[in-house]
């Protein structure tokens, strides 16, 4: 795809430039193209493409990008709602972890990786690809395991706990879910000040000015997508904190006769709230109105600790990123 081909005419950004108000706020334009922050790089997605953009060490830009296909079946699950929102969490998570690891390739930091020993070249040369495949299946066991544990059965037992002086009937749902949205914001305040998540929090900056910019209909320039703001209302971090708030509400039918029980029926109850969740993401993706900015407010506030102000070097790369994804038509990637 030739990337002149992306931008809108001069006509078309005159007339975008002036149905908006404020650059800062949420351009009238809205799109259905995404990303994420990868290691040293971005990743956009977008409706028949996606592409990865990373820094390497020696200053140039590596890039990389690959067609999306879904079966029909698929296709038709995606349009059914609740149910679509299930399967595109799923579907982010296996892009997601994949792009990481297409990061780390293209940044070239493989290179620098000690040889492997004689045991790691035995299991590379008789189980390759199979080997690879589990690792990322165990890494989500654990992931998903770690996750219930913070999430789902330490604030349920934190409350049972302090069940001994309330009444958890009345009041177990909404204290459960002070405590875990607490956990949640504790947890990522103390990895954002991590040096190399400090770095992926500026692209994840980048990713969503540069989305701002081209939603505003301006050319995808440095200079233009410096002055956008970091924070957007379809980002993945409002999902998380919606998917949190829902669950207060979901889970307050849920018993607490016993802490383990309760997680178990939490679970069963999850791919709901999830659904609920991007249902809810999808109304804010597509209207602009006082309902839906408060339905975006959380997810803005929790993205001062997910986002930092990118660099210009960063910039170029989530530059870089979206543009093989845009569309030749622009009304093609409109939400």
């Amino acid at each position: 795809m030739n990337p002149s081909t992306t931008h809108v005419s001069r006509n078309e950004d005159v007339i975008l430039s002036k149905s908006i108000k404020n650059k800062n706020s949420c351009p009238a334009f809205k799109t259905m193209i995404g990303g994420q922050a990868v290691i040293e790089g971005v990743m956009m997605r977008g409706k028949t493409h996606a592409a990865i953009s990373v820094r390497k060490e020696d200053g140039t830009i590596a890039s990389e990008t690959w067609e999306l296909k879904d079966s029909k079946i698929l296709s038709a699950v995606k349009k059914i709602p609740i149910i679509r929102g299930v399967v595109s969490f799923i579907s982010s998570l296996v892009t997601g972890y994949q792009s990481l690891n297409k990061s780390v390739e293209l940044s070239g930091m493989t290179d620098d990786l000690e040889p492997e020993s004689k045991f790691e070249k035995w299991l590379t040369d008789h189980f390759g690809n199979k080997l690879t495949k589990f690792i990322m299946i165990f890494a989500t066991v654990v992931g998903v395991a770690a996750s219930m544990f913070l999430f789902m059965y330490l604030p349920s037992l934190i409350a049972s706990i302090l069940g001994q002086w309330i009444d958890l009937t009345k009041y177990g749902s909404v204290i459960e879910g002070i405590i875990k949205i607490a956990i949640f914001v504790l947890y990522m305040l103390l990895v954002s000040q991590l040096k190399d998540i400090k770095r992926t929090f500026s692209y994840h900056g980048a990713e969503h000015k540069t989305i701002f910019c081209y939603e505003a209909g301006e050319d995808l320039t440095v200079e233009n997508v410096r002055k956008f703001k970091r924070f957007h209302p379809r980002c993945g971090t409002s999902f998380l904190i919606i998917t949190l708030i829902i669950s207060v509400i979901a889970f307050s039918v849920v018993t607490w006769s016993s802490p383990l029980l309760r997680v178990l029926i939490k679970f069963l109850m999850l791919p709901l709230v999830m659904g609920l969740s991007y249902e809810i993401i999808r109304l804010a993706g597509k209207y602009d109105n006082w309902f839906t900015h408060i339905l975006s407010a959380p997810g803005m506030w929790m993205q001062h600790l997910t986002t930092n102000e990118p660099d210009d070097s960063m910039l170029e790369v989530a530059i870089s990123a979206i543009k093989p994804v845009l569309p030749e038509n622009r009304e093609d990637s409109k939400w």
